[in-house]
């Protein structure tokens, strides 16, 4: 039946699919080693996490309501059609089964797992965890209609109810008062710094990856006309990111109250892992284990069905079941033979891909508000970015490579060059002014001029 609008139980499981769809474990791990590095600082990294590991995300869901397209490829064609496959092609291979895909599988069973195991004995217990992980995640995503019931009903609840009662005890029995020590980078520039933190959530690139997921989830439930998709596209966005930023903020706290009674960690997996014990006992690596195969799962059913969605759009001669067993398959073997040496140059390649994401967002959330004709507003912005984004991903490559490469280091040294480097933003002002340059370009621009014409790059 068609109607207008989702209802507020509709909507808020909407709201809860795509929180469960964003919220994996990196979402756990980096807001805890935040609020143990903060000390007196912790409002203002806080915050600047908040801006990038939230306001980030929301932009996306918000640019794929408001420009009233399916996902990722819509928008980006608006650049090119060629480019536009070709990102959205790349963009889904690195976030689907040759990077974090198989990284959810393998992140789970070091966590879940890892304590009772040698390093000697992990090859054949990996294989078996990352098989029936794979395959609940492969079986979960061959019904697209029903990944609202599964994620936005049962998993997603199930793991707010395991998180709720880890982080309710931190708050009735706090383990210590925050911490007022601060580490390096938290004492000069703490907003900054937490930026960076959520900057690497890479969140962004998840929001533009499940708009797709999330728009025919909307559609599913009645609402088709085209502007009240992206109305409530829009609205369950707000739902998640205020949802995400409450859970931010316990779990930063959670990390800056243990650092009086058991130091700085390493990470935030072993911080949790140490909390969990606290409070828990023997229970406590069962409690975090659950917790973060349940966080790893509903993002994996995610992934696999945006990635076979996306996909049967792109090459509809292969369908959508075809597609999902492949990327699961896949996703498979490289947790089990590559993912060590794919993380090591997969970062290099996120550097890249994530500046062009936010500079495409940039675009269709300016375009709306100044009517057509846009192209270039999409294209000055790519081409102005593409350099510095290349920059700074060849200097995100391993020490050992750029030490012994005297052009890696003179590129290094270009990037260094390039203001807010220093921040990981040596992109932002090229993007605002390829951004400003394009809207000149569409607007005053000779509409005779061939250039002006729709033909792609």
């Amino acid at each position: 039946m068609k109607k207008d609008k989702l209802g507020t139980r509709e909507l808020i499981f909407t709201g809860s699919l795509l929180f469960g769809l964003f919220f994996g474990s990196g979402n756990l791990i980096f807001p805890v080693s935040l609020g143990q590095s903060a000390g007196q600082h912790f409002w203002p990294a806080l915050l600047g996490m908040l801006v990038s590991a939230v306001g980030l995300p929301l932009l996306g869901v918000c640019a794929i309501g408001l420009t009233q397209s399916n996902g990722l490829l819509a928008i980006a064609s608006k650049v090119g059609r060629h480019f536009g496959r070709i990102f959205t092609v790349l963009l889904y291979l690195m976030i689907g089964p040759l990077f974090i895909l198989p990284r959810l599988a393998d992140t789970a069973f070091v966590i879940s797992f890892g304590p009772y195991l040698t390093e000697s004995s992990q090859w054949w217990p990996l294989v078996l965890f990352s098989l029936i992980f794979l395959g609940v995640a492969y079986w979960l995503s061959r019904r697209p209609a029903k990944l609202l019931d599964y994620v936005g009903k049962i998993l997603n609840p199930l793991f707010l109810v395991i998180l709720a009662t880890l982080l309710a005890v931190t708050f009735l029995k706090p383990m210590g008062a925050v911490d007022q020590r601060a580490l390096v980078g938290y004492g000069g520039h703490p907003f900054s710094t937490g930026f960076g933190v959520g900057y690497n959530t890479m969140d962004l690139l998840a929001a533009l990856a499940f708009g797709i997921v999330i728009v025919n989830a909307v559609r599913q439930r009645g609402v088709t006309t085209p502007k009240m998709v992206a109305k409530e596209t829009i609205r369950a966005g707000i739902i998640s990111t205020v949802l995400m930023s409450v859970i931010y903020g316990c779990l930063a706290y959670l990390g800056a109250t243990s650092v009086q009674r058991y130091g700085v960690q390493t990470n935030g997996a072993v911080v949790l892992a140490t909390v969990a014990d606290h409070y828990f006992g023997n229970l406590g690596q069962v409690v975090l284990g659950a917790l973060v195969i349940l966080a790893c799962l509903k993002t994996a059913v995610g992934l696999i069905t945006s990635f076979g969605e996306t996909f049967e759009q792109l090459y509809p001669r292969v369908a959508y079941q075809k597609w999902i067993l492949l990327v699961s398959g896949v996703a498979v073997v490289i947790a089990n033979v590559g993912l060590d040496q794919l993380i090591t140059y997969s970062d290099t390649f996120l550097t890249f891909m994530y500046p062009l994401a936010i500079a495409l967002v940039l675009s269709a959330l300016t375009t709306f508000f100044v009517k057509p004709p846009h192209r270039w507003a999409y294209r000055m912005p790519m081409i102005l970015v593409a350099l510095p984004a290349l920059l700074a991903a060849l200097t995100s490559l391993p020490g050992k490579l750029i030490d012994q490469s005297a052009w890696l280091n003179r590129l290094a040294w270009w990037n260094a060059a390039l203001p807010l480097s220093d921040y990981g933003l040596g992109w932002l002002i090229p993007a605002i002014l390829g951004l400003l340059f394009g809207l000149l370009l569409d607007n005053f621009w000779d509409p005779r001029d061939p250039l002006r014409s729709d033909r792609s790059f």
